[in-house]
């Protein structure tokens, strides 16, 4: 299934029914009153989350989704029947947005949640409601109202706890194999990633994390080059970013420090809070390098980034390490999600008697 993660429709709700002016007419009761009933309401439309969906696929072709109109009134105090609601199933993590405005319409980031899209219109009132006792023979009613109609954009935003950062073949898509039972793409030939993978990392039975791949970022992705920024988005509701730098590259005269800096700089272009996240150097293909070697490439980084900086020597191929970033992951969101401590009131002073 291809993936696509963004997607234009359109939604109409339905139009509530019209009132019915009506008036009883039987054998023997020449003048029964008015009985016109009222109309049904119209059809709404709403978004349901779905952890069984992961793309919005259904959503790129089938654009226009329309609810029906409620009934119209009847006499003898008929009231038309409602429309049913539609609802549409989106992936987990689905940003809703008004396309004409851009406001948010709705982020449905649990399992079944819901949000209502567009209302159905109410149905219009039958002349039994305009009954008095000087109007004896009402001949109002109301028509229904319309419902809604929107065009909304839909973007999908995976849920993971650790996005992952690098370069083409920087060993990314390897990484989360090694860590995780997700199995995207590998081969001992240059090639990117084309769309986002999620892993599974279970430190032990009772602890674990989701892992994001996105497709590598280069330099000038800005301005559209390579695959651009059209997956950064996948990253932004991450705690914590791995930037996974080959550490060994085939080309020695690449500048590994400088290639750091550039990707960076394209993060920050496409959003200063992604930008801001926690951000780990993971000094992928280490068993490539000697001891010597390695130790130049960290001190080179601690060097540039300070001596608080979390920097991590990995093999992603052999395992090396790994088992080592993941405990430190897992301690780093367990931190992140633990509730602050409650502050504790100082007693007062007593007062001299």
């Amino acid at each position: 299934m291809k993936f696509i993660d963004e997607a234009n429709i359109q939604v109409h709700a339905g139009k509530g029914g019209d009132g019915s002016a009506s008036f009883r007419r039987e054998k023997f009761i020449p003048k029964g009153g008015p009985d016109g009933g009222d109309g049904g309401r119209g059809g709404s439309i709403w978004a349901v989350a779905d952890r069984n969906i992961n793309t919005l696929v259904d959503y790129r072709f089938a654009r226009i989704h329309r609810a029906r109109n409620g009934e119209q009134g009847r006499g003898s105090d008929c009231n038309g029947k409602g429309a049913d609601d539609i609802f549409l199933r989106v992936p987990v993590g689905t940003l809703i947005s008004n396309s004409e405005t851009g406001a948010r319409v709705a982020d449905l980031t649990h399992h079944e949640e819901k949000a209502l899209l567009a209302r159905g219109g109410n149905g219009g009132l039958g002349n039994l409601h305009f009954k008095s006792s000087t109007n004896r023979t009402p001949r109002q009613f109301t028509r229904g109202e319309p419902g809604e109609s929107l065009e909304l954009h839909l973007e999908l935003k995976v849920l993971a706890d650790v996005g992952l950062l690098g370069y083409p073949n920087a060993g990314k898509s390897t990484f989360i194999r090694a860590v995780s039972a997700a199995r995207p793409k590998v081969a001992d030939y240059p090639f990117t990633t084309l769309h986002p993978n999620l892993g599974v990392v279970r430190v032990d039975d009772a602890r674990s994390f989701v892992i994001a791949d996105i497709p590598g970022l280069i330099e000038g992705a800005a301005e559209g080059a390579g695959l651009g920024h059209q997956f950064l988005r996948h990253l932004a509701r991450t705690r914590l970013l791995l930037h996974i730098i080959d550490c060994a590259p085939l080309d020695e005269s690449v500048d590994i420090l400088g290639q750091a800096h550039a990707l960076v700089t394209e993060l920050r272009k496409y959003d200063e809070a992604l930008y801001q996240k926690p951000r780990w150097i993971i000094l992928n293909k280490a068993d490539m390098l000697d001891a010597e070697g390695l130790k130049a490439v960290r001190a080179l980084f601690e060097n540039d980034l300070g001596p608080e900086a979390k920097i991590f020597e990995i093999s992603a191929l052999t395992g090396q390490g790994c088992r080592e970033v993941c405990y430190a992951i897992m301690t780093s969101i367990e931190a992140s999600r633990s509730p602050e401590p409650a502050a504790t009131e100082e007693p007062l002073p007593e007062e001299d008697a």
